[in-house]
């Protein structure tokens, strides 16, 4: 019986150990290197990072992500929310220009500023991997307000939630009105992104890549919605500080230092200038 009591008490450290090793797993699965985050995402048809626009450390991982998924050519193509659907660089050589670049997606430096997305994009260039613009264009963001169709694309509740997030996303200050044909512009882009992802050829084990933000890239409301349910989706949050708790419906969250404190919605709220 005594020679019983050490199996046993082995049995049981080892049962724990199991435990702890998984516990620290799952903790540390969205820490480490980038090549070995991305490695944890693989394999996948595609990968969406959902940035916060304005985190510097956010741009950083992106262009490392497409130098480790270029190198290791398992990047099929890089699509952006920041360039309109149907613009590519892929008629481009990989000596291309940035000025070059920046014509061929019609880039609007005005609403994102260049220096924050060329390390990524310049990156996929030189690898002779095409970018991709995958936004909503602008000239068809009229006829998506009025759609009616659009607001059948989502669930009932995940349509309320997303009214939720344009109304927040507009400070509470966006008349109740336009919430309802704003959220149809939402949707209308998250599946022309979802339709720009989709249609790109990938080649064995290569997956596209989408830079977007965090809310287009939310499994439950944004651009995974629209994708063909034979495709394997990867959706990464990289969240700044403290917005880093919780996983949500993410398969990772990628935290990152907080930023300095901003209000967001202080410009919209000020009165205007005479």
């Amino acid at each position: 019986m005594a020679a019983a009591l050490p199996l046993r008490r082995t049995g049981a450290l080892s049962i724990l150990a199991l435990a702890l090793a998984a516990c620290t797993a799952l903790r540390g699965a969205d820490d480490g290197p980038v090549p070995d985050r991305i490695a944890r995402l693989l394999p996948a048809d595609v990968v969406l990072l959902g940035e916060q626009h304005d985190a510097p450390d956010h741009h950083a991982i992106e262009r490392e992500s497409v130098e480790v998924l270029a190198a290791r050519r398992q990047l099929a193509a890089l699509a952006l929310e920041m360039a309109e659907e149907g613009r590519t660089t892929a008629s481009l050589s990989t000596a291309a220009t940035e000025a070059q670049v920046q014509a061929a997606l019609s880039w609007d430096a005005k609403a994102w500023p260049w220096s924050d997305y060329a390390p990524a994009v310049m990156a996929a260039v030189r690898a002779g991997v095409p970018v991709l613009g995958a936004n909503l264009p602008r000239a068809r963001m009229r006829d998506a307000m009025a759609d009616v169709s659009l607001d059948a694309q989502l669930s009932e509740a995940a349509l309320r939630a997303q009214q939720a997030a344009v109304r927040d996303g507009h400070c509470g200050l966006l008349p109740e009105s336009q919430i309802v044909p704003m959220t149809r512009i939402q949707i209308a882009r998250d599946r022309a992104m979802a339709h720009t992802l989709a249609e790109q050829p990938r080649g064995p084990g290569q997956a596209v890549l989408l830079i977007t933000g965090a809310g287009h890239a939310d499994p439950a409301l944004g651009v995974p919605q629209h994708l063909p349910t034979d495709l394997k989706v990867r959706s990464v949050r990289m969240a700044a500080g403290a917005a880093a708790s919780g996983r949500g419906g993410f398969d990772a969250v990628w935290a990152t230092p907080a930023l300095p404190a901003r209000d967001y919605c202080a410009t919209l709220r000020k009165p205007a200038t005479p």
